[in-house]
């Protein structure tokens, strides 16, 4: 019943990764409920669920092969801030990040909710073709996020989904490419680290979950697709909200 309720749990968590992010609120708390102590639970969720991100890149390899290359330049930041935040978990506290995670998510969601307005006032699409100063915030950024990502990881694709939009790019299915691209670099290093260099992960869950997060991944990606693109902007902006809300809650238990 234990592997189950994990692999269910890294299951769904790889779908929603694949759509939007956010799967580590579904992971997290499961760990915690099946009696992990909650830094062995983040750093086993990170492992478990970065293989579930190159499962979501191969289920969007057709959008990434049509994606803007110069967006690959994102995944330079996105390899140090894993590493960065993974050492952090280590050296400080939760209570700082645990206390900036809702509003982080909660600014990250309206952004990506008033996409199409702030386009229009802006004249973001006009911009899309000359945007190598959009890039270089971008990239800064994007290392703040992977940074985060690489401490904890909830709403990393809320956050980068965000970004992306406000760069002009308008195609969800790229976005979420993109998206699925860095938060495996994320995740990965991270993961590889807590593997390596630390005792937090319990190696059977993560195993499990890792199986459950990859087939996830795969099947979320197609799910996207037959959706539509004003269906899956719905789910991420419900999912963001959602996630606010959660890590609120938590703050105030």
């Amino acid at each position: 019943m234990h592997a189950i309720i994990v692999f269910v749990a890294a299951f769904v968590a790889g779908a929603i990764n694949s759509v939007a992010g956010g799967g580590t609120l579904v992971t997290f708390p499961t760990l915690l409920w099946v009696g992990l102590a909650e830094n062995a639970a983040n750093a086993t969720s990170t492992a478990a669920l970065w293989p579930g991100s190159l499962g979501s890149v191969w289920g969007y390899r057709r959008e990434l092969a049509a994606a803007d290359r110069r967006l690959f330049a994102l995944v330079l930041p996105s390899v140090v801030g894993g590493i960065v935040g993974a050492v952090l978990l280590q050296l400080t506290p939760n209570d700082t990040f645990k206390h900036l995670v809702p509003f982080l998510i909660l600014f990250a969601t309206a952004l990506f909710m008033a996409q199409d307005a702030l386009q229009r006032r802006f004249n973001l699409t006009a911009a899309h073709e000359a945007r190598s100063h959009w890039l270089s915030w971008t990239m800064l950024f994007q290392l703040g996020v992977a940074i985060y990502g690489g401490y904890f990881g909830a709403g990393i694709g809320i956050l980068m989904l965000a970004a992306l939009s406000l760069m002009g790019h308008t195609d969800i299915h790229r976005m979420n490419a993109v998206k699925n691209l860095l938060a495996a670099c994320i995740n990965s290093l991270a993961g590889i680290y807590f593997l390596l260099f630390s005792d937090l992960v319990a190696h059977r869950d993560a195993v499990v979950m890792a199986i459950g997060a990859i087939v996830g991944g795969i099947a979320g990606a197609g799910l996207a697709r037959r959706l539509g693109r004003q269906t899956v902007r719905r789910i991420v902006i419900v999912i963001g909200f959602v996630a606010a809300i959660d890590q609120m809650r938590r703050l105030w238990l």
